[in-house]
């Protein structure tokens, strides 16, 4: 009986070890897969994200073929800023060229800063506020000088401080080699010539009839003999005219561009030059050559000088206009816009005018300044010139231009 009992007890000790052994094996097992489904989960995740890494260089690969919409814009560089010091602030002119500047900085994400003289006679203070501008180590500088010899030190400074110069409006002719990289303005010689070529269409016959005994005399107002842009259009006006004149002409009134002989010739060129850039100045000039016996026509250079020009012709008795119609009248050709010479234009007291682009000059000024303070190539730009009249005052592409 007791060995019966004895392996009762024994089978009984050796099925709970087995019992025990297998729960172990069990739950090692479960162990073993909830390991195994930790690893795959991980396995899954770094999948998906070498799978998602995959399509991210795939689209970057992609975006890199086809161009964005915007491709070509100018790429935003907040970290460049320009200095533009300009001939001066008292025209409208300016005010356009201001506003191109201000739309390449918006366009390029720069800043910039415009100044220039309250006259275009202050020659110092031009020089004063380059001298600042070069101070403040910008990354470029555009300049319209008024007179290129007075900057000539300060273009050295800036040069050697590695400060890119850009040139607009008239440029910066005769600079020290290397300092201007490049210029945004418009062939003023070019532009006096086109004022020449049109005037000339309508005094022609007057000039073939002249003699030296009965002198054709064509007069020309600037407002100064310094400023490179005034001198380039008052110079191309008269060597066209001259051109198209012939050898009997003589050009007086001026030290800077006489030439022949008054007495023995049969057509004079006369420029009136005020002795400083004011009103009373310039109009007391401008009534001077008005007031010679023989004038047919009148050429003013500028805004300043055109407004003078109509002011004076008013108070002479309005003795500007249409001189096919009436010839106590003298023809007018003006040069760039304003009200006062839009509206003189339009009523037919000025014959035409020529007409700059003043905000593409500002605007190409500042972008080649950019491009310059990048490192990148820049050249010349000829920011061109157009003849208008009321006739063509309404198309589209001279309108524009036209500011008032």
């Amino acid at each position: 009986m007791k060995k019966k009992l004895t392996i009762v007890l024994a089978l009984l000790l050796a099925f709970s070890v087995f019992v025990v052994a297998c729960g172990k094996k069990e739950e090692e097992k479960k162990d073993e897969k909830k390991e195994e489904k930790v690893e795959e989960k991980a396995e899954d995740k770094a999948e998906e994200k070498e799978e998602k890494a995959e399509e991210k260089e795939e689209e970057a690969a992609d975006d890199a073929e086809e161009p964005a919409d915007d491709a070509g814009e100018p790429a935003a560089d907040g970290e460049i800023h320009i200095e533009v010091v300009s001939k001066g602030l008292q025209h409208q002119f300016w005010v356009n060229v201001q506003n191109g500047c201000q739309q390449a900085a918006d366009d390029y994400g720069a800043t910039m800063s415009f100044d220039g003289p309250a006259n275009e006679s202050d020659i110092q203070d031009q020089v004063d506020m380059l001298e600042n501008s070069i101070s403040k180590n910008p990354d470029a500088i555009c300049l319209a000088a008024l007179d290129v010899q007075s900057v000539m030190q300060s273009l050295e400074n800036a040069q050697s401080a590695g400060i890119p110069i850009i040139g607009f409006d008239s440029g910066v002719p005769g600079a020290p080699e290397g300092s201007v990289y490049a210029n945004a303005s418009t062939d003023n010689k070019a532009a006096g010539a086109l004022a020449a070529e049109n005037l000339y269409s309508v005094i022609e016959d007057e000039v073939l009839a002249a003699t030296p005994d009965a002198q054709v005399r064509i007069a020309v107002l600037s407002q100064d003999a310094s400023s490179e842009s005034i001198m380039g259009r008052t110079q191309g006006f008269i060597d066209e005219m001259k051109e198209l004149v012939g050898d009997s002409v003589a050009v007086v009134g001026s030290s800077a561009y006489a030439d022949g002989d008054e007495a023995s010739v049969s057509v004079v060129i006369d420029v009136g030059i005020p002795a400083k850039t004011d009103v009373a100045d310039i109009d007391a000039s401008c009534a001077a050559i008005l007031e010679k016996e023989g004038v047919v026509a009148i050429y003013a250079s500028n805004e300043f000088a055109a407004e003078s020009m109509i002011r004076t012709g008013e108070a002479l008795g309005g003795i500007l206009g249409n001189r096919a119609e009436d010839d106590s009248k003298v023809w007018g050709i003006g040069f760039d816009a304003g009200k006062l010479q839009r509206e003189a234009v339009e009523n037919g007291t000025l014959f035409g005018a020529i007409t700059q682009d003043p905000v593409q000059i500002g605007y190409k000024a500042v972008e080649l300044a950019i491009k310059a303070a990048k490192g990148e190539p820049v050249e010349d730009i000829d920011t061109g010139a157009k003849f208008y009249n009321a006739e063509n005052l309404s198309d589209p592409e001279i309108d524009v231009l036209v500011y008032e």
